[in-house]
């Protein structure tokens, strides 16, 4: 039996076209770069915010790390209870936001290495967290190359050439020698001076010492050295440096590598610091420890995550800045975001129009 009702379905309607209520003044509208202009870098990654999804996380990133440099104490009201230090009007406009930047071992492996090293040889800064592998990485690249290899290469056969695989990169297990040869006199003189001077090495006096001794301008920890950049690694025994500090336990047994020390002078880092920002590429340890350390003064002013975890399964990893404003690590009022993504892919874009644009803008 047909059906001749014309009367038009008013429930199908009313659920059709619902009423919107006004934006806001303000919203951002969704609008692509448009290619038919000779656009430059800077103006198309300007046009990130507005892609929409990972992409407008993108153009928020520039945005927060654009905003952590540019802050001044001075910028702020004098406090009821400032120090007498920060009473001058131009210490105050000398005091910037302490930058941390951490980062895990394969990011090291990868070709944002240089990228770091440039952030580091130019003092844009303050404070470095990385693995141990994000550590030895740097070094070993200074004594032999890291190569391009291929996902789908087959481990067992690589082991039998003595190739290491990190993702689609290739490590010759000759590089990790090389490394042993070079790093194994220096835990000698580092146990000589412990004994004779006693001296107390912690993970970030070793790698400063390590810095110095590598004397190699392409290294990152070569200019935290010589810039006098603290690099903090709560897991140095978790890599190849752990396994020549075992090797070493056994040739020239007793040095001891102080943990102690290296959490409160992380953790002091963040406590003294009028404003500070952190920059985490990737998760896992890197990511909790500058969390923690910024626990200790109530929580980061700035935050910007890049890593690819989900937070389903509760890892600290997958966490979105709002998790650590729970527990005071950042804090409510700050200016933070996650970025979905690799970081080989978007922190070169970062910095390019941020921590590079400014410098050669400044020269």
């Amino acid at each position: 039996m047909s059906n001749n009702n014309t009367n038009e379905p008013t429930g199908a309607l009313n659920a059709v076209f619902v009423e919107s209520v006004e934006m806001p003044e303000g919203s951002v509208l969704i609008q692509g770069p448009d290619f038919n202009k000779k656009l430059s870098l800077s103006e198309l990654l300007g046009a990130y915010k507005q892609i929409g999804y990972q992409g407008s996380s993108l153009g928020e990133a520039i945005e927060i790390v654009k905003e952590m440099r540019k802050w001044r104490l001075s910028d702020d009201p004098v406090l009821p209870d400032e120090s007498k230090e920060y009473l001058d009007p131009e210490v105050r406009k000398q005091t910037k936001c302490k930058i941390f930047l951490g980062f895990t071992s394969n990011l090291v492996s990868s070709g944002l290495r240089e990228i770091i090293r440039f952030l580091v040889q130019h003092k844009m800064v303050d404070v470095l967290v990385a693995t141990a592998g994000g550590v030895e990485e740097d070094f070993i690249k200074c004594l032999a190359p890291t190569y391009l290899g291929d996902f789908n290469l087959k481990g067992k056969e690589l082991r039998q050439q003595g190739l290491n695989r990190i993702g689609n990169l290739l490590v010759p297990n000759n590089n990790y020698c090389k490394f042993e040869d070079w790093i194994l006199p220096i835990f000698d003189s580092m146990l000589e001076e412990q004994k004779t001077q006693n001296v107390v090495w912690t993970p970030s006096k070793m790698i400063d010492r390590l810095g110095k001794e590598i004397n190699d301008e392409s290294s990152i920890y070569y200019w935290t050295w010589k810039n006098k950049i603290p690099v903090f690694c709560p897991a140095i025994t978790d890599g190849s440096l752990g396994d020549m500090i075992y090797f070493h336990s056994y040739k020239n047994p007793g040095l001891i590598v102080d943990i102690a020390a290296d959490i409160r002078a992380m953790n002091n880092q963040a406590v003294f610091a009028k404003k500070t920002g952190m920059i985490i590429l990737g998760g896992g340890i890197i990511k909790h420890h500058i969390c923690n350390a910024n626990l200790m003064r109530n929580g980061a002013d700035y935050a910007v995550y890049i890593n690819t975890a989900q937070e389903f399964d509760g890892s600290d990893a997958g966490a979105r800045p709002d998790e650590a404003v729970s527990w005071g690590k950042i804090r409510a009022d700050s200016k933070s975001c996650k970025v979905y993504a690799d970081a080989t892919l978007v922190f070169p874009l970062i910095v390019a129009e941020t921590f590079a644009k400014e410098h050669h803008e400044s020269q």
